[in-house]
């Protein structure tokens, strides 16, 4: 989920506006029909392609050689959280990929001896080995969660790769260092589970499946507390926490946010480059949706100096966390929206 340090500062503004719902397009790109989140379980390609240290999983939809659209997902979620974005994305002609991220689903290391590192930029790096794979130049990077995070990065380590950006939640890229510091009460009582594990207690909870399953629904309802889901959205999505490494996955990259675990040397310069906390130059729309605990009061102002190309800011009424999957319509606009700014 989000940094809390720059939430933690966006709470030290004060005074936040009202919520509103921007879901209209903007010029060149045509307002996409409206779908009823859940009335899709699944989708109807899912591919395996080798890139760098991983067989990558992940889901196609649409032609193939449409303009690419990326989307990523994020903790503690699945390529489901797209599973209709995607179909109103490949109706207007876009190819869809939606891969699992490592740790997650059919995902797999392809070596025993690859560490299982999860720091901001190995993550990244998947995607950008994914798109050297199935030999994408360009696409539109769109995510929330762990996924506005990777595109955030790839948008601003490597703009030649990106073509517009969707990030949920803003400039989301951790700032270790300020993460060494205190938040504010609020904001640290969202974190709970990000202490809980850095416990022993923590750490055996994730590494037991029941409980990890149970602990991972729990997270659901309070970070998207006006969404109605029923038991099997939940268990859709909760296949893909049964990776054999979605444990260790998990506890790096939250341990590594904070100090707590060192990451693989292999990524050190790209983390050097981003703890200069890089801008953005590329087109890009952000969404914060009003109801999700990490979204900071306000209208953006808090991120907005990271962003310096084309750029709207969008706030979304009635929707948490898991903004794609809770408001696919809405997400999907943003996405061919911001491929038109």
């Amino acid at each position: 989920m989000i940094d809390r340090r720059t939430f933690g500062k966006a709470v030290g503004l004060g005074g936040g506006v009202a919520a509103l719902s921007l879901t209209g397009p903007q010029a060149g790109a045509s307002a996409l029909p409206s779908v009823t989140p859940g009335t899709r379980t699944g989708f109807d390609r899912l591919k395996q392609v080798k890139t760098g240290v991983l067989d990558v999983g992940y889901a196609e939809a649409g032609p193939a050689h449409g303009p690419v659209v990326i989307c990523l997902h994020g903790w503690p979620y699945d390529i489901h959280s797209y599973v209709e974005v995607a179909p109103l994305l490949a109706d207007r002609g876009y190819r869809v990929i939606v891969p699992y991220l490592r740790g997650h689903g059919s995902t797999r290391f392809l070596s025993a001896r690859t560490p299982r590192t999860a720091e901001q930029s190995a993550v990244a790096l998947d995607i950008i080995a994914l798109m050297d794979a199935l030999k994408i130049h360009k696409a539109v990077l769109a995510g929330f969660d762990w996924g506005s995070r990777t595109a955030d990065i790839i948008a601003a380590l490597w703009p030649e790769r990106v073509k517009a950006l969707v990030s949920t939640s803003g400039y989301v890229i951790t700032d270790r260092k300020a993460q060494l510091e205190p938040a504010l009460p609020a904001v640290e009582h969202n974190w709970w589970y990000q202490w809980y594990f850095a416990t022993e207690r923590g750490k055996k909870a994730l590494e037991d499946e029941k409980e990890r399953v149970a602990l991972c629904r729990y997270v659901w309802t309070l970070v998207s507390p006006g969404w109605d889901f029923d038991d099997a959205t939940f268990e859709r999505t909760a296949e893909a926490f049964k990776n054999p490494d979605y444990a260790a996955i998990v506890l790096h990259n939250y341990r590594w946010r904070i100090g707590l675990a060192e990451g693989d040397p292999r990524y050190d310069r790209y983390e050097r480059l981003l703890a200069a906390r890089p801008s953005i130059h590329v087109p890009t729309i952000t969404l914060d949706p009003a109801l999700d605990p990490f979204t900071p009061p306000g209208d953006g102002a808090s991120y907005r100096d990271h962003f310096t190309g084309p750029y709207e800011h969008r706030t979304i009424a009635d929707i948490g966390h898991n903004l794609p999957q809770e408001a696919p319509t809405t997400f999907a606009q943003a996405v061919t929206d911001a491929d038109h700014l």
